[in-house]
This record gives structure tokens, C-alpha cells and sequence, in this order.
């Protein structure tokens, strides 16, 4: 298990690089040298609508044999059974550059969307069930060019989640609640989905929250488009979180670039102030003497782990603030999670990790107040 979560380095480390040359050397210089595909786009054909209808579209869903999301951290146990439907979509994994969109069978962006799976939707396997599905996403590349083709392989890797959000739908109980979260890429498009799937539709009653990490998510430009606020208090629902995590002193350059690239949901370019949720707080009014909270709030972080270093739960170890100018969520005294700390003090990898016992309490807080809600109505 260890040296399965350990795997997940690799992705980012070559990230990091990439970054760290940008950073040094221009981007008119270094661009030829990144992970651009190196192909003409090819555009292919939607999934057949009845793909999701089969268990190996999954990464993990119920009855599956070796479901990721169903990972626990040493020392760790589940503490109740919830009964929300979790849809998470995978950040990106694929870095080849044979193609603009990752093959799905493509078995080492299919192993290291296993791993982010069991480090992030881990979170929530105290709910009904975890739903995550393999799908065309756009190589890692993608992100870094502003091109026609890098919208398109965007497109596609949205078509193929829209597949999956309406299989979802289909195969979770009628009224059921419901959770919607993902990582960069996956927050992305699932700010699509809530735009274009949910809002103004009866599922937009049954979300219990929505978790959108490691994206810059605009609480002026995205939020109004999706029909849901921003979560103000702890034990709100239907509410929004999203994050994106850094360490002092933090730059934050290459991930806000993204928000010139690809446009708002309002088709807003440009610069503004990414929404920040404290996952300590959920967002709460914050306190302590730096206006966040101390690490004594973080219940638990995620070690991933390493080849010298087994997986673990590290309690009390992390604070987190966030930065009203920048829009980021500044972390204190991170242990070593792991080796994937992008250039900038960049710990979106860790979105999840650093924050995982506390967003395993948030999520029941919130189904809480959901459930509380509805008796009432």
C-alpha cells in the first residue's frame, strides 16, 4: 500500500520540474521543452451512452473488489455509514504527449488515478458509496498552452463526465443525497456540471456540499452560475468549498494563470480572488491571533508515504489561514507528507491529505444539517 500511494510522486515531481524551468527560463523558451502533446487533435466520438452501465468504467463504485476510495489510514476506522452518494472526479494524471486526451487504457495514468482516488475520495467513505470514474481527461499539457485544441480535449474529457454524472444519477437511490468533489481538473469540470447538470434541476435539493480543490473557483464569476453560495458556517449545506493550498512564501503564479486560460463560468478571464474555505473551519468566521486556525484544529493529515516512510495519520500538525488578498489557503508547520510539493510552496496535491480527518467530520457535519433540513421542510 506504501509504495502504491508512494507511486503517485512521479506525477508531480515531473510537474514540479516543469514549473521550476518555466520559472527560470521564460516561457517563450521553455515552452517547446514542456508536455505539450506533440500531435495534431484528433477529435473522437462520445462513449457509448450505456459505458458506465459496466463496473470497469469505475475506478470506484460499489461492489467493485479493490475500490481505492475504500482506503482507511493506519490507526483509522469507519465511524458510521452516511448515507450520501459520493460523485468525485480524479485530477489530472495522464502526462503523456502522444495524445490530447489520456487513452482509457493507458495503465499508468490509470494507476496514478487509483492513488489520487485513495488519497482524496478516501475522505468521504464513511458516506453510502464513492462513485469515481475513469474518463478522457486532458493531458496534463493541456494546462500548460492556451490553444484552441487544449479547450477541445476539455471538451472531451467533460463529455465523458457528463456520461458518468447521468450513470451516477441512474444508479444511486431517487432522493437520495447527494456529494459532488474533485481535484483540479475534475473541480473544473464539476463546476461545469453544477452549471449545466444540477442547478435549476431537483438535484440541486439533494446536494449535501460540494468540494472543489486545487482549482481557482471565483465566489463572484463561478458561484452565481451554479446556484449554490459558498459554505459560511460548519454546518451549512448545499454549499460550495473549495481551496488551494500553500506554504510561505507562496507563489502562486502558475496555478492563477489558469484563470486567463480557461474562463470563468460567466466567461470572466482574468484576475480575481479565488474563493478560499478554511477546511479547519469549514468555513466559519476563523480565529486565533493570525485570523486562522492553529494546528491543534486539524484532527488528522494524511502522511501518503514513502519508500522510507510508512502511511500515517500526523493529528494536530497543521493550520491553515486563508489569505483574503490572494485567495490561497496558507498552511503552517506541514509535516513531510510526501514528496509532491510543486515550485511556489505549492501543496495542492495535498488539498485532501492535509485536512483528511477534518473533512471526514465536515461531510457528517453537513449531512447532518441536510438531513435536519429536509425533516423540517
Amino acid at each position: 500500500m506504501t509504495r502504491a500511494l508512494a507511486g503517485f510522486a512521479g506525477l508531480m515531481v515531473a510537474l514540479a520540474l516543469a514549473q521550476a524551468a518555466m520559472l527560470h527560463w521564460g516561457w517563450p523558451v521553455i515552452e517547446p521543452m514542456l508536455m505539450a502533446p506533440r500531435v495534431a487533435f484528433a477529435g473522437q466520438p462520445p462513449l457509448d451512452p450505456a459505458a458506465y452501465d459496466q463496473p470497469a468504467m469505475w475506478l470506484a463504485r460499489p461492489g467493485l473488489r479493490d475500490d481505492p476510495a475504500r482506503y482507511l489510514p493506519p490507526g483509522t476506522r469507519h465511524a458510521r455509514r452516511g448515507g450520501a452518494y459520493v460523485f468525485f472526479l480524479h485530477p489530472t494524471t495522464y502526462m503523456g504527449r502522444n495524445h490530447w486526451n489520456a487513452p482509457l487504457d493507458h495503465a499508468d495514468s490509470r494507476m496514478r488515478a487509483r492513488l489520487a482516488v485513495q488519497s482524496m475520495a478516501s475522505v468521504f467513505n464513511d458516506e453510502a458509496a464513492v462513485y469515481a470514474p475513469r474518463y478522457r481527461q486532458a493531458a496534463l499539457g493541456t494546462f500548460l498552452i492556451d490553444s484552441s485544441d487544449s479547450q477541445r480535449a476539455l471538451a472531451l474529457a467533460e463529455s465523458d463526465a457528463r456520461a458518468a454524472f447521468a450513470a451516477f444519477v441512474r444508479q444511486v437511490p431517487d432522493r437520495a443525497p447527494i456529494v459532488l468533489a474533485g481535484h483540479s481538473q475534475g473541480a473544473l469540470i464539476t463546476l461545469h456540471l453544477l452549471r449545466d447538470s444540477v442547478r435549476g434541476t431537483p438535484l440541486a435539493a439533494r446536494v449535501v456540499a460540494v468540494y472543489l480543490a486545487g482549482w481557482p473557483v471565483s465566489p463572484r464569476h463561478d458561484l452565481p452560475l451554479t446556484g449554490m453560495p459558498a459554505c459560511a458556517a460548519a454546518v451549512a449545506a448545499g454549499c460550495v468549498m473549495a481551496w488551494m493550498s500553500f506554504a510561505e512564501p507562496a507563489d502562486p503564479r502558475q496555478v492563477l494563470m489558469l484563470r486567463a486560460q480557461y474562463p470563468a463560468l460567466d466567461g470572466r478571464r482574468g484576475d480575481y480572488a479565488p474563493l478560499c474555505t478554511n477546511p479547519l473551519t469549514g468555513g466559519a468566521p476563523e480565529s486565533g491571533k493570525d485570523g486562522g486556525a492553529p494546528p491543534a484544529a486539524n484532527l488528522g493529515s494524511l502522511m501518503t508515504g514513502d519508500e522510507f516512510n510508512a502511511a500515517a495519520m500526523v493529528p494536530r500538525s497543521v493550520g491553515a489561514r486563508c489569505d483574503r488578498a490572494s485567495g490561497l489557503l496558507m498552511i503552517s508547520n506541514p509535516p513531510h507528507l510526501g514528496d509532491e510539493i510543486l515550485s511556489g510552496n505549492n501543496y495542492t496535491t495535498y488539498d485532501f491529505a492535509l485536512f483528511w480527518a477534518n473533512l471526514r467530520a465536515d461531510i457528517a457535519r453537513r449531512e447532518a444539517a441536510w438531513n435536519a433540513g429536509k425533516a423540517h421542510a
